[in-house]
């Protein structure tokens, strides 16, 4: 008879586990998707800290099945959430076995028109598939610069990268956008869509899914796939010489620099490695960072570059999984005396058994056209203040350390903010931890998203990406 109570309690318990942890029943759903759709739980993340973990996720074969999945999930009061290249990292995704993942990755072409001067782009393709595709059709379209971004979750932030100097921000260059909205209807929206077009560039995750989009593309001739980049290593002592000529130099529209702090652990060295881009010549590259070069890098490695190898410097960080949470700062100004600071306690950190990876990032762009555009055109923030893009990745595989990779990571950026304390805590949305408030995210926009929430979306199915 004990046995018997034992067994019947050890049954119930089992019953009532499995009730909880029962991943999301989607069997009604997938009928209802085209041939090449497919559910599954596979959605890799390039930062498996505080990821999102649904119980199932929908890959569409078309943006039809897009529409399909979000009108099922609103039907049965799901929640869900959507990735394009997975590399987001904020903390503010909030899923569980009971909601569902839709990934965009069976949605990548990319087609231009005769003459080249647009694309369609399909929501899931990344940076790296938009490059070659321009490429082959002597053209240059503004995207991030590092390949297994995903193109759309980049540009509908804002879109920083290499050649908006030359043409502006990835989102001001969108011509169109598909779009599925809270109330799981596909619509387009254009410049006269006025209050959508305002907010989805810039919060688009906020009010819907842009399944795909029309953007500005711009043909060139042969020589104009090409730029002057590379490598420039230096040596931890020459940092404050390094953040001083960086801090003065004058970005015009060609040019674009990117600094990075690397532990060598194998030898236990560390080296800054500085990565200049100049669209056109060598000796035009090289007049133009000559106080970099001054300084005296230990290697050399620049080059004229094919338009697709000008992120091959990322290519290293695009190994997905571990736990790599990421503060992230937009800065006003260098300070080399607070970069020293930085550099010291990033020292610290790497010399720690288990954060050996762990490394800084900074990025610098051309804004004159960016600053043209006015600022109440968009939901992007901080076009006439953010210069520079400070970023800390902590890290780390083993769980038991995450409470001293938020203190180092808090540490470097508190360090930042004060450098800055007119601008403390303003931050470009796709560098955000996920920590910060709103104002911090969206500016002087909030206000006017905040209304716009309440009109297209007012029961906040849209609420996994520094929700508004």
């Amino acid at each position: 008879m004990i046995f018997l109570q034992l067994l019947k309690g050890i049954l119930i318990a089992s019953a009532f586990f499995q009730v909880i942890y029962a991943a999301v029943n989607t069997a009604s759903l997938l009928p209802l998707l085209s041939s090449g759709a497919v559910i599954d739980t596979d959605a890799p993340r390039w930062s498996d800290y505080k990821a999102p973990l649904p119980g199932a996720v929908v890959h569409p074969a078309s943006e039809a099945d897009v529409q399909i999945t979000v009108k099922w999930a609103i039907d049965r009061n799901i929640k869900f959430f959507t990735q394009n290249g997975g590399n987001g990292w904020a903390t503010t995704f909030s899923m569980s076995s009971n909601d569902i993942g839709i990934n965009l990755d069976r949605l990548r072409s990319i087609n231009f028109n005769a003459d080249k001067t647009q694309a369609i782009v399909a929501g899931g393709a990344l940076t790296g598939d938009v490059i070659p595709a321009a490429s082959a059709n002597s053209a240059l379209i503004v995207t991030a610069s590092c390949n297994c971004v995903g193109y759309l979750g980049a540009a509908l932030g804002g879109g920083i990268g290499v050649l908006q100097g030359e043409f502006g921000l990835g989102a001001d260059e969108l011509l169109s956008l598909n779009f599925v909205n809270a109330f799981g209807d596909a619509i387009t929206v254009k410049p006269s869509s006025n209050d959508l077009w305002y907010a989805l560039r810039g919060a688009a995750p906020n009010f819907g899914i842009v399944t795909s989009v029309v953007v500005r593309s711009h043909p060139v001739i042969a020589s104009d796939l090409l730029a002057w980049t590379g490598s420039l290593i230096f040596r931890p002592d020459q940092l404050e010489a390094v953040i001083t000529a960086a801090g003065k130099l004058h970005f015009r529209p060609p040019m674009a620099l990117t600094l990075t702090f690397v532990n060598q652990a194998a030898t236990n060295s560390q080296i800054i490695i500085a990565s200049p881009f100049y669209h056109g010549s060598t000796a035009q590259g090289r007049a133009a960072f000559q106080s970099l070069l001054d300084i005296g890098p230990i290697s050399d490695a620049t080059t004229m570059t094919p338009y697709t190898s000008w992120n091959n410097g990322s290519n290293n960080a695009c190994v997905k999984g571990g736990l790599r949470p990421t503060w992230g700062v937009g800065l006003e100004r260098m300070d080399p005396k607070i970069w020293r600071q930085v550099y010291n306690s990033w020292l610290e950190l790497v010399r720690q058994p288990g954060f050996e990876r762990s490394s800084i990032l900074l990025n610098a762009y051309a804004l004159d056209k960016v600053r043209s555009v006015p600022d109440d055109s968009s939901a992007i923030p901080w076009r006439h203040t953010i210069k520079f893009h400070a970023s800390i990745t902590v890290f780390y595989t083993d769980p038991s350390l995450e409470q001293k990779a938020l203190f180092y990571g808090n540490t470097v950026r508190a360090l930042w903010r004060l450098s800055n304390k007119q601008f403390t805590g303003k931050v470009y949305i796709n560098n955000g931890f996920g920590d910060e408030s709103n104002v911090d995210i969206y500016g002087a926009s909030l206000p006017r998203l905040t209304t716009l929430k309440k009109k297209y979306d007012p029961k906040k199915r849209f609420n996994q990406w520094f929700p508004i």
